[in-house]
């Protein structure tokens, strides 16, 4: 840009090596639309040339010209403040004049990106380079949007979900999940058992849901979204019936489960078991999975690099790596976040646990008292 319209001024042209065979990836904008980017991994290089074309004849005066590697989290409620958590310097001249267009290469090496490119309801990560010509009044900028995928690799132990829950002396059912983590692109594969059935159950459904959850203490926000929902059973259940779950993920637009990403936000998703009733009360009990992302070519292993992210969910234990361990993952059971421990077993059922009733208005939700049912 140049002040007024008078002056000289450049176009900024970013080529990045290997990027008619380097493969795309897909994420969403601000406004929801998707974009297509050059697809790179942790500890991977990030190299290529930057082009400098003056619009017309003469000298362009400069205070140096830079290119920057930027990841960054963007928080849409405070939007004054962007938080990089990294920001990578290359100065390709000194302060001098532009005579003629000019062609600069660059590299950053072994580039650590240690969280996966995301974009919310409420936040968004996102790494980009940046060029900079720098000059007295206006700077002219441009910059290239890349994506970032982090890719964990799990032991084949992989343990099942098998709980009992249910309201006393009216409905006990158990549920089975085939295992508590899925890559993006699983199956997941379970069933329902009616163990005591003495309400009258017309409808029966599975949903998974994201739950996003930004800033911290009197400032956190939590949003959550229906990724999918699935009817798996219409009609009333009779004792000892069994219902069959399977739900394919490679359809849907999924990010890897994030926790405590820079200490900014979390991601993490729940399958959501939902009954209702003749007289349309619903009575739904939630179970949080892990999702991660799986290497669709070989890879060294995670545990082998020296750019492990940090963030990824440990394959022995569910919980961060390096986080304190008090306990088995919380379940959300009613709006005002009252939690309840669910355990990951193999083979014996954990105790019967209460299931949550939302009453036939929608106003509200509470916890069941089997004294009244």
């Amino acid at each position: 840009m140049s002040f007024f319209g008078f002056g000289q001024s450049a176009d900024i042209d970013i080529t990045l090596d290997g990027a008619e065979t380097r493969k795309t990836a897909d994420i969403k904008s601000e406004d929801g639309k998707k974009e297509h980017h050059l697809l790179y991994y942790d500890g991977e290089a990030i190299s290529g040339k930057i082009t400098i074309s003056l619009r017309k004849a003469g000298k362009l005066e400069h205070q140096g010209v830079k290119v920057e590697f930027i990841g960054q989290i963007e928080l849409y409620y405070d939007r004054g403040n962007h938080h990089e958590f990294i920001n990578l310097v290359k100065e390709l001249t000194r302060p001098g004049e532009l005579t003629h267009n000019t062609v600069y290469t660059f590299e950053f090496a072994n580039v650590e990106k240690p969280y996966e490119s995301y974009t919310g309801s409420n936040v968004r990560l996102r790494y980009f380079l940046k060029v900079t010509i720098v000059r007295r009044l206006s700077d002219i900028v441009k910059e290239l949007e890349l994506v970032v995928h982090t890719l964990s690799s799990y032991p084949d132990m992989n343990n099942p979900i098998k709980m009992e829950v249910g309201i006393e002396d009216c409905l006990h059912i158990e549920f089975e999940y085939n295992k508590s983590k899925y890559h993006l692109k699983d199956v997941i594969v379970g069933k329902i058992y009616f163990l005591l059935v003495r309400i009258k159950i017309k409808h029966m459904e599975i949903a998974i849901i994201k739950r996003e959850t930004t800033g911290s203490g009197p400032h956190t926000f939590t949003e959550n979204e229906t990724i999918a929902k699935y009817e798996i059973m219409d009609g009333a259940p009779v004792r000892g019936e069994s219902i069959p779950i399977r739900v394919f993920l490679a359809g849907y637009d999924l990010a890897p489960t994030m926790r405590d990403i820079n200490k900014k936000f979390s991601v993490r998703y729940f399958l959501n078991l939902v009954l209702m009733d003749e007289e349309d009360r619903r009575y739904f009990k939630q179970q949080e999975i892990t999702l991660w992302r799986k290497g669709e070519r070989s890879r060294k292993s995670q545990t082998a690099s020296p750019h492990m992210p940090s963030h990824l969910v440990s394959a022995e234990t569910g919980f961060p790596q390096g986080a304190a361990q008090n306990g088995p993952p919380s379940v959300i059971t009613t709006t005002d976040q009252l939690s309840t421990n669910v355990k990951s077993i193999e083979e014996t059922p954990a105790p019967m646990e209460g299931m949550t009733r939302e009453e036939g208005d929608g106003e509200g939700e509470k916890e069941v008292n089997p004294e009244n049912n």
